[in-house]
């Protein structure tokens, strides 16, 4: 895995009668109704948790938390009833959030450890030990933090010492060991979506498309094999749709390829393809200055790629997958291109360039005709945080999707219902094409006011090489960065899509 920041939460699974910590969760179901080591606890404090819950009116109702205080009787200092809703209904995903909501309130009290108890005793379609594991998850992605560039950490006010931060979960259930090994999957997943976070919150000063290419190269440990195109090879491709992007700026394009054989040799691989700005100024079309500094996060498209592809390594997929993100920065200088210029895209289609800030689909016509060239895959997704217009459709919560064929539409839409990542279907219509056709070239970048998130996937359609080949867009400007801010992402930098990206592969194309 490639590296994370510091603190990162160790996660370690135990017995239910296993030495507990200082701090203490337990997972009540709905009702709620104690039972095994929750009434044992209960007990030693003579019915104390049960009276503070009736007091607060707990009612076991999902990631609803009481904080019990120095419970008399009980060795544990803090007792926290965590509400697991209806227990049998709860899918894995409820749980990944309700670990979250968990590990909000325990990073609250300032402990350096802590135990979470899980013992539903409820029969549904997780057992004790898939939900531990899930819980897990949820807490290890709500434990991120990016704070590597702060050189004084907040105190806690006791003469300056800095305050304790939760770097150990001790995670109780009847069966540890299956937990364990349960988690080990979601661990992989974790560590993708916290790759994901790393590279869109990384300042772009920090992360150009060299440093993006060499993070990248770091999957080869986990088993990826990586292969990365200078601007020398870049040319010889005749990439001139993505170059025209990066010639305003003084440091090069690179376009990274990413491959993982965890398949039949003879099967085709799916591709993944992430728009890699770095930073988007809007070249010669400027953007306004106010809020440009997000403008780092342009990349998240290309950080979802990686991310799943380190998920999808990590857990070591029964798929033959590979991932391609063109890296490149978009900046005004005497090099860049113009509005009005005209270039030639390694399809050989001319595009009219009438904004340089409609620069993403340039980068990803040519990436995504050189997924085609060289891999001939099964399946094409690209993401990308392309547009606008896309926020002004769907809000922050809903990523827009796009595709030429209903059923890896209807497998992403299953996708985005079991991992919370939230996607909703946009129209692709022969209008949207009329809307970029050029007088000049063969398409231009722009097709105006109207449906703007419509013609940038009409636009990249045009570079989908066999029509009879599922591809599908989705455009994740609004959930990849500045996101809002939930059970399981305390960051600006969201790492959306990694966990949709790898439940796609493991649904679909994983035998």
């Amino acid at each position: 895995m490639p590296a994370s920041p510091a603190g990162r939460l160790e996660v370690s699974f135990a017995s239910l009668k296993g030495k507990r910590q200082e701090v203490v969760g337990l997972v009540v179901g709905q009702g709620p109704e104690f039972a095994g080591l929750a009434e044992e606890l209960d007990q030693s404090c003579d019915g104390g948790l049960s009276r503070a819950a009736k007091t607060a009116q707990f009612e076991g109702k999902a990631k609803s938390i009481v904080d019990v205080l120095a419970p008399s009787g009980l060795k544990e200092k803090r007792v926290l009833l965590i509400g697991g809703g209806e227990v049998a209904k709860s899918s894995e995903d409820d749980w990944i959030n309700c670990g979250g909501a968990a590990m909000g309130k325990l990073l609250g009290t300032k402990s350096a450890s802590a135990s979470l108890v899980v013992e539903t005793g409820a029969e549904g379609e997780l057992a004790d030990h898939d939900i531990a594991a899930a819980m897990a998850l949820g807490a290890f992605l709500r434990s991120y933090r990016f704070d590597k560039y702060k050189t004084k950490k907040d105190d806690d006010g006791d003469k300056g010492s800095k305050a304790k931060e939760l770097t150990t979960l001790v995670i109780h259930c009847a069966e540890p060991k299956k937990a364990e090994k349960a988690y080990q999957r979601l661990q992989a997943i974790g560590d993708g979506v916290v790759l994901a976070r790393d590279l869109v919150n990384e300042p772009a000063n920090e992360l150009g498309p060299e440093e993006f290419a060499k993070r990248a190269q770091e999957l080869e440990k986990i088993g990826v094999e990586v292969e990365v195109l200078d601007q020398k090879e870049l040319k010889k491709l005749k990439m001139g749709s993505l170059l025209a992007v990066s010639q305003g700026s003084s440091r090069p394009a690179r376009v990274v390829v990413m491959s993982w054989n965890g398949g039949k040799k003879s099967e085709a691989p799916v591709a993944l393809i992430g728009k890699g700005v770095v930073f988007d100024t809007g070249g010669i079309s400027i953007k306004p200055a106010a809020g440009m500094e997000a403008m780092k996060g342009d990349m998240g498209g290309a950080a979802a790629v990686v991310g799943a592809m380190c998920a999808i390594a990590g857990r070591k997929a029964k798929a033959n997958v590979v991932g391609l993100i063109g890296c490149v920065e978009n900046m005004p200088s005497g090099d860049a291109t113009r509005p009005g210029d005209i270039v030639k895209s390694m399809s050989g289609q001319t595009i009219e360039v009438l904004n340089t800030d409609a620069e993403g689909r340039l980068v990803l016509a040519d990436v995504l005709w050189y997924a085609q060239e060289r891999f001939k895959p099964k399946m094409l997704v690209d993401c990308a945080t392309l547009t606008g217009a896309i926020m002004i459709a769907l809000g922050k919560n809903y990523a827009g999707l796009f595709s030429n064929d209903d059923d890896l539409a209807d497998s992403i839409l299953e996708a985005s219902k079991a991992t919370g990542e939230k996607t909703w279907r946009m129209p692709l219509d022969k209008a949207f094409h009329k809307m970029i056709d050029s007088k000049n070239a063969d398409v231009k970048n722009l097709g105006g006011r109207w449906g703007g998130a419509c013609t940038a996937a009409a636009f990249i359609e045009r570079f989908v090489k066999d029509k009879d080949t599922p591809w599908a867009h989705i455009d994740l400007a609004g959930t990849a960065m500045d996101a809002e801010r939930n059970d399981i992402n305390p960051s600006w930098g969201s790492g959306w899509g990694v966990r949709l990206l790898d439940q796609l592969v493991a649904d679909k194309y994983e035998g």
